[in-house]
């Protein structure tokens, strides 16, 4: 046994804790034999959670952060850039590069020269004009500083994310790594449906951001409607750091209102900044009145801004730019920048905000658990210092030219090529053969990443969401959330079936956990299911594409569930002589429908409350598993069951004939018979729909959606277009695409998200049963 002793309390490490120590061990740690640390007085034994804070408190207290790495972390970011559809994410991401020497020349997203934006590799991207995969690249900007005024250097690592709702894992994932984002708005439509769900994904991993409104140069822009969506809506205070110089097709450049200064973009495609103490006539009027707003929401969240504006003292810049980067990396306040990247207007400022005011490594806070721990045992939080142990997190993959490329993001410790890592979960060896770093398709190879940055590595067999260490720890981090998948299409591919059919769907799979694939027992058709027809469209696509295997596909099926309305006792016995030992098992209990768990929206539940024996605990998980066999296929319409929650309460075995089949077969047993008497009813999807089109089809809109039995929830009119979101069953969404565009002469669109699951019309569900009972083999019925 070994304990760790650098000036630290005396601890013994159980062996678990540190698997491969003979392999790797932290920088600065020495090792002493339990002799010598229990020279004085036993410590009394201590309990997990203890533990758990000790092996935290040491590494906190022998991996502090050298200078060279507070240096290294001060002067590095990591963003995303996320957004509603069309809000001009990956537009604004191609300005970045060309401004700061990443590419040389600007291409549009929908360009007539056929080269499309750097960020959108993929064929399929430039050809519809959408983001589909998230992409990474890293650049370096010389940003002014707000606070010192000197121009300081910078290393940023930008994730560029699709706005689809349908590739929404994929803002998940991106999302789950960074340590800041832009969040770009729409100068004229404003917060929309997906804007809402990328910020409910920011809180989510709490990653501080700034606001970013485009398309400043757009008719009907206006900034300060915006501001007040994003106050409302989003429930996130925000303020403007700078007001428009000339509104709309005038647009001339911003005032920066945190340090008084106008700023305007020259030369070829705004590539020269130009600053002037003198702010326009024009604009005076409207800076004085947004500042003193910008001081009074500071007021509200930062206390030393708040004293200042209570005793009626004006702040001075450098006070109001440390207060807007405390309050922004805090999640407790959003500077709002104003601009237009398709006109090249302001872009720089923003880029100068992205490094004053979001968060750098050293300023998240990242935790992982230690699994020789409990479950229940504290996290222990990570230090992103060099010398630590190495704690890595594979975000995301794909499938290259060169095999799987696996995206990491290094919270502690170092990466070196031709080192050894090992992977979390299998405790695997692996070797690092490259590594590189991204630029969209194109890669760099380095020698090294360090700790707060982001690499892609080739040659290891890992999932999305896996940890990997250098041996000398057992920490795992969370993975991140994954949304359950709304619709399914049959797929088969045209022709004989071969090899690359299969390898097609694997691939996608690993790549993507939001695309899950099965075989179905009764039809046995191949069923894909995703988060939307784009989406599966999108796959069955790329099929055809990379693979060369065209394929066929069935009508969408909704991912319909089915829940019970009322508990219900059951007493059942299953008993089955064959001669030889039998199969006996008893199993009392009842069945109760359960709402889903708030942080957790697990909507099914076993719980065993079994006294004195009567069923032994080795056949308790047997229990178990036939209750979670039971819920794969109601009897209603042969979907999955939600939202129930089963009790066992007592039981009886037999010492020959019990075994844990029988168990397992007796609950099931239990189940469905319980079930019929439970007024169980089927749920469809019902999906969030914001439609926008001219106002002149504002009638046409939502008689269309009417028609569908849909509810309209909110409807917004201004100037020459409107909005409308209304909630309707995904069952009744079907050729709505076509329908909108005849309705609105093609100029109508619609975005669709999951809300949630509700019982369908009685004459719904009956028709629903007849149809799956024609299903059934005649021999079941």
């Amino acid at each position: 046994m070994l304990a760790l002793t650098r000036g630290l309390p005396a601890y013994v490490a159980p062996r678990s804790a540190f698997p491969h120590r003979s392999l790797l061990r932290p920088a600065g740690f020495r090792l002493a034999s339990t002799a010598t640390a229990h020279a004085s007085t036993p410590a009394p034994p201590k309990d997990a959670a203890q533990e758990a804070a000790d092996i935290g408190a040491a590494l906190a207290r022998n991996f502090k952060l050298t200078e060279a790495d507070k240096q290294r972390l001060k002067y590095q970011r990591n963003i995303g850039v996320s957004a509603h559809i069309d809000s001009g994410k990956t537009t604004l991401t191609e300005r970045i590069l060309y401004y700061t020497g990443r590419i040389r020349d600007i291409h549009e997203v929908r360009g007539r020269d056929n080269v499309g934006a750097k960020m959108d590799s993929m064929e399929l991207e430039r050809e519809k004009g959408i983001t589909i995969q998230s992409a990474a690249t890293f650049c370096d900007w010389t940003a002014v500083s707000p606070i010192t005024g000197e121009k300081e250097k910078y290393a940023i690592n930008i994730i560029d994310t699709p706005g689809h709702v349908d590739f929404t894992i994929e803002v998940e994932r991106a999302l789950r790594v960074l340590d800041g984002a832009v969040l770009v708005l729409c100068a004229v439509s404003g917060v929309q449906s997906q804007t809402i769900t990328v910020d409910r994904q920011m809180r989510r991993y709490n990653v501080p951001r700034i606001s970013f409104i485009n398309k400043m140069d757009r008719p009907g822009a206006n900034p300060w409607r915006v501001i007040h969506q994003i106050r409302t809506k989003l429930r996130m205070p925000a303020a403007a750091v700078q007001v428009p110089i000339g509104v709309e097709d005038e647009l001339a450049g911003v005032v920066d209102l945190v340090r008084w200064k106008a700023i305007y973009n020259q030369g070829v495609k705004g590539v020269d900044v130009v600053e002037s103490d003198e702010i326009p006539a024009s604009a005076i009027e409207l800076a004085k009145q947004k500042r003193i707003e910008l001081i009074e929401q500071l007021a509200e969240v930062d206390d030393e801004i708040g004293e200042l504006f209570l005793n009626d003292e004006e702040p001075s810049n450098v006070q109001l730019a440390e207060a807007v980067r405390r309050a922004t990396v805090a999640l407790k306040f959003s500077p709002v920048f104003l601009g237009s990247a398709i006109k090249n207007t302001a872009v720089q400022p923003m880029l100068d905000g992205v490094c004053a005011y979001l968060a750098n490594p050293a300023e998240s806070e990242v935790v992982a658990h230690d699994t020789s721990l409990a479950a229940s045992a504290p996290p222990v939080k990570l230090v992103p210092a060099a010398a630590a142990p190495l704690v890595a997190l594979a975000f995301k993959l794909e499938e290259g030219r060169f095999g799987q490329l696996t995206y990491m993001r290094v919270y502690q410790g170092s990466i070196k090529k031709g080192q050894f890592i090992f992977h979390g979960r299998s405790g695997k060896r692996i070797k690092v053969p490259r590594l590189v770093r991204m630029h969209s398709n194109e890669m760099e190879d380095v020698d090294e990443i360090g700790p707060g940055e982001i690499c892609a590595i080739f040659g290891v067999e890992c999932a999305s969401g896996d940890t990997f260490t250098d041996g000398s720890t057992t920490f795992s981090m969370t993975s991140m959330f994954v949304p359950e998948p709304v619709i399914s299409l049959a797929i088969k591919p045209v022709g004989t079936e071969t090899p690359n059919f299969s390898r097609a769907l694997n691939r996608f799979q690993k790549e993507d956990p939001t695309f899950k694939v099965h075989v179905d027992h009764e039809s046995k058709e191949t069923i894909i299911s995703g988060m939307g027809e784009l989406h599966l469209e999108i796959y069955v696509e790329r099929m055809k594409r990379e693979y060369n295997v065209a394929c066929t596909t069935g009508r969408p099926r909704v991912a319909f569930r089915e829940t019970i309305t009322q508990r219900a006792d059951f007493a059942y016995t299953h008993k089955k002589q064959t001669g030889g030992a039998g199969q006996y098992a008893r199993v009392i209990g009842y069945i109760e429908p359960m709402e889903p768990d708030p942080e957790t929206g697990k909507d099914v539940q076993f719980e065993n409350f079994v006294m004195g024996g009567n069923v032994p605990s080795n056949y308790i998980p047997a229990v178990e598993k036939g209750f979670l066999e039971a819920l794969e296929k109601g009897t209603l319409s042969g979907n999955i069951i939600s939202g129930v929650r089963m009790v066992l309460k007592d039981g009886a075995f037999h010492i020959v004939d019990s075994s844990e089949l029988a168990f397992r077969l007796a609950t099931i047993g239990a189940f469905r018979e319980a079930y019929t008497r439970t007024k169980p009813v089927i749920l469809e999807p019902i999906m969030t729909v914001e439609v926008v089109a001219p106002v002149e089809f504002q009638s046409a809109v939502i008689g269309g959606l009417n028609s569908r039995r849909g509810t309209i929830i909110d409807s917004e009119v201004r100037e020459d277009e409107f909005t409308a979101i209304a909630e309707v069953a995904l069952n009744d969404m079907f050729g709505y695409s076509s329908q909108l565009r005849g309705a609105t002469q093609g100029k109508g669109e619609f975005s669709m998200e999951y809300k949630n699951h509700m019982p369908v019309l009685p004459n719904v569900q009956i028709e629903l049963e007849a149809a799956y009972r024609k299903t059934i083999p005649q021999a079941k019925k």
